[in-house]
């Protein structure tokens, strides 16, 4: 086990009745706010109208940025912080998935700096200071409630790009599983191949004995298959969506992934897939993983790999190798029991830009992905071919 600093100073309040707490926890950063949100569905579902009765009730004063889309986009972020610096907004109430939250981190970044939004996303302007930042969650996937980093989606140039600062982090997230209850089967399935899709990135490395980080993971796995098909079926079962949400939280908040070293392999090729084609992410992070597991399984990680069948999903067998097999194959077809597509030709990808998306994919990490095992450009084009 590597040394490490661990520190997450968000608050979370968690629970049917937690949204009560949201004008008292606004007061203590803020008093006029920028209410971001996506396209509509906390209207429909009256998430909205019971945040806005809280700020009303307790004369905050707010704004809306509305439309934040599901792979957010760097023109959303400008647009939000113009808002900020001409009302003179001092804090952000992001109402919403991941995509709304980590929009929002990428607002309060930029409303504090006459850089653009971009140039935060690609490094060339470093976060000094921000606003604020506080959260409604509605979709249990990212866990951007409780960490600090975002990504976020330039169209004009054709990159999807993970960037992040501490000092973004939300001050606080209000989590009630009840605000999940309107989300649909497809996004449902796909939050929870995102919440897995965090767990394991963090969970597939060699030689670090960091047995309790993985069993903290392998209790999160589990969690997701014990309950996906149930939050799916019975859109309602509050323990269903209680126990997803916060699992999502711990996924990737940080303590899985200390003392270790990680480099995630998947998440970096299917940013490549959402940057052309605007897929679901949580989707397309399913149809890779098993390819990855496959194209990565050797005498190195066939023991990791193995662990992963038989804690998760209880497969039994001496032979390391075939049992490894078996829960490569039992998580795709965990997957399929979902109703997720799992292959790209069903998404509507084909084999036109895989080469150049693998080349991105290696030019946009910085060289070869060393991860559980490393990754080149070729490696890339062949998962993704096999994932066709």
């Amino acid at each position: 086990m590597e040394d490490f600093i661990f520190y997450n100073p968000t608050k979370i309040l968690f629970g049917r009745e937690q949204l009560n707490n949201l004008a008292k926890e606004i007061k203590k950063y803020g008093s006029k706010v920028l209410l971001a949100y996506g396209g509509g569905s906390i209207k429909k579902n009256g998430i909205y109208d019971n945040v806005v009765r809280v700020l009303r009730e307790e004369d905050i004063e707010f704004f809306e940025l509305s439309g934040i889309e599901p792979n957010p986009r760097v023109d959303s972020a400008r647009e939000g912080a113009k808002i900020i610096k001409e009302n003179g907004i001092d804090f952000v109430l992001a109402v919403g998935g991941g995509s709304v939250v980590d929009c929002s981190k990428l607002i309060v970044a930029a409303a504090k700096t006459d850089a653009d939004a971009w140039d935060i996303v690609i490094k060339k302007h470093k976060v000094r200071e921000a606003l604020p930042l506080g959260v409604v969650l509605t979709l249990s996937a990212t866990g951007s409630e409780m960490d600090a980093g975002s990504v976020i989606t330039n169209l004009e140039t054709r990159e999807k790009l993970d960037w992040g600062s501490a000092l973004v982090r939300p001050k606080f997230s209000i989590l009630n599983p009840e605000h999940t209850y309107s989300v649909n089967k497809w996004h449902t399935a796909a939050g929870v191949a995102d919440i897995m899709s965090h767990t394991m990135e963090n969970y597939f490395t060699t030689y670090d004995d960091c047995y309790l980080q993985d069993s903290f993971a392998e209790g999160i796995l589990k969690t997701c298959v014990k309950y996906a098909k149930d939050a799916i079926e019975d859109p309602q079962n509050y323990e269903a969506r209680a126990n997803l949400m916060w699992s999502n939280t711990w996924a990737i908040n940080g303590l899985l992934e200390s003392g270790k070293d990680t480099d995630w392999s998947v998440h970096a090729m299917e940013h490549e897939l959402s940057a052309y084609y605007d897929i679901t992410h949580g989707v397309g992070l399913a149809i890779l993983t098993p390819r990855w597991l496959e194209h990565v399984l050797n005498e190195n990680t066939k023991s990791k790999v193995a662990r992963f069948a038989k804690e998760v999903f209880a497969i039994d067998g001496e032979d390391e190798m075939e049992v490894a097999k078996k829960g490569i194959t039992a998580l795709h077809d965990f997957f399929v029991g979902l109703g997720i597509p799992m292959t790209l030709r069903e998404v509507g990808i084909d084999d036109e830009h895989l080469k150049e998306m693998a080349e991105n994919t290696i030019k946009h990490v910085g060289g070869p992905i060393d991860g559980f095992q490393q990754l080149n450009v070729e490696d890339v084009l062949e998962i993704y071919k096999k994932s066709l």
